[in-house]
């Protein structure tokens, strides 16, 4: 693995000055970029770090480059967007080398200056006036660092604790948008206490879903732990890789359409969600495609996936996909960004497969696509979601 290393602390970015009467340049606005962590999907974060760290406006922002190591450690590295990108033979990950004496990344509970220890002790590293969590996965996309930064009382891009843990855990999220009356695949939950004690029982309930199914964990990301299955024997060993991930299960009927992904973007003020034009992937199994959107064809099979937007489709069907995902959006209560996963079935129903609050995030990948060809650029793109984090209350003052 290509090792993200803590820079040093003896020069720590310094906090900008005030501007002053007469000044050309007004400050700009601090942000803490935070990538990597603890979830299975630390590469991914690293990947999407990258592409961030290469895009944003360094005229309007002054970058924070803060990493956290699978171990949890939150430690400052240089602002090296080459480190952070995906190789599929030394996928980066963030380390460091010899714990304190590297830079560890701190701040006092309530919010003020953010500090680095290193060996030789601590250095103020200052305030930051919004971070942006590019994580994935638990720790990351289920309401816990959203939890930690309310504390903090420091503005963060995307959802917040309510709405990230909600659509994290996929079997909530059926829940929810149930009530909503919006339509989600046919499915079986498969909790640990059950799994262990009545297992035949919940075997014999998965058997009346109609096939192919798919294994996965309620709570994880990137397509880690899921599995098709074709045949009833094989489910066991599917739940069991699925629990590997996260010991609550969710196996759901195969639904048969195309699958369609659409970009929401939280409305500024009262105003409404905005939605891109969908989106498809298409797979070519020639070029190494596998039999579902998993995570090697997702990050590593790159010329056996297509992504194309718009999708061609009539103009009804678009806008059901689009008003669907505004309303899955609303209810849910997401806030900043969101992509809504659907399959689009033969006879035209929205089916939604599911909602990520920190979708993939890359240059090459379908959320900025999708808002590329609706008018929007990559940098517009993260610079709207930061003056959105900014602009709206923490949820201590909501």
């Amino acid at each position: 693995m290509t090792d993200i290393q803590a820079t040093g602390a003896s020069q720590p970015p310094s906090t900008p000055p005030a501007a002053q009467p007469g000044d050309e340049a007004p400050r700009r606005t601090r942000v803490a970029v935070v990538f990597g962590g603890r979830s299975g999907e630390h590469t991914i974060s690293c990947a999407t770090a990258a592409g961030v760290l290469r895009s944003i406006d360094r005229d309007r922002y002054e970058v924070v480059p803060i990493g956290i190591t699978p171990d949890g450690r939150w430690v400052l590295v240089d602002d090296d967007p080459a480190a952070l990108e995906l190789d599929d033979a030394r996928p980066p990950v963030v380390v460091t080398a010899d714990g304190l004496g590297r830079g560890e990344v701190s701040a006092p509970l309530g919010g003020g200056d953010l500090v680095v220890t290193t060996a030789g002790g601590s250095t103020a590293l200052g305030r930051v006036d919004v971070v942006l969590p590019l994580l994935h996965g638990p720790y990351g996309e289920d309401g816990t660092i959203q939890g930690m930064l309310e504390m903090l009382g420091t503005p963060y891009v995307g959802c917040g604790v309510l709405a990230s843990a909600a659509c994290m855990d996929k079997q909530v999220t059926k829940v929810l948008l149930g009530a909503a009356g919006i339509a989600t695949a046919e499915h079986v939950l498969v909790e640990p206490h059950r799994w262990m004690r009545e297992r035949a029982s919940v075997l014999a309930r998965c058997a009346s879903l109609r096939p192919p199914l798919f294994v996965k964990p309620a709570r994880a990301g990137s397509s880690l732990g899921i599995t098709r299955v074709t045949s009833h024997g094989d489910l066991e060993a599917a739940i069991e890789t699925a629990r590997a991930v996260d010991p609550k299960v969710l196996v759901e009927s195969g639904i048969v359409g195309r699958e369609i992904e659409v970009a929401v973007l939280g409305g500024r003020g009262d105003q409404a969600p905005r939605v891109a034009l969908p989106g498809e992937i298409v797979m070519d199994a020639d070029q190494g495609a596998g039999e579902f959107y998993d995570y090697e064809t997702k990050y590593l099979a790159h010329d056996a996936v297509q992504m194309v937007c718009p999708a061609p489709m009539p103009d009804a069907t678009r806008e059901l996909l689009m008003s669907t995902a505004a309303a899955a959006f609303t209810a849910l209560g997401c806030e900043g960004l969101a992509r809504v996963d659907f399959f689009l079935t033969d006879d035209g129903r929205a089916v939604v497969n599911e909602v990520n609050t920190m979708p993939g995030f890359t240059p090459y990948s379908m959320y900025p696509y999708m808002w590329q060809v609706s008018g929007i650029e990559y940098g517009e793109l993260v610079a709207e979601l930061i003056e959105l984090a900014l602009a709206r209350p923490t949820d201590v003052n909501r």
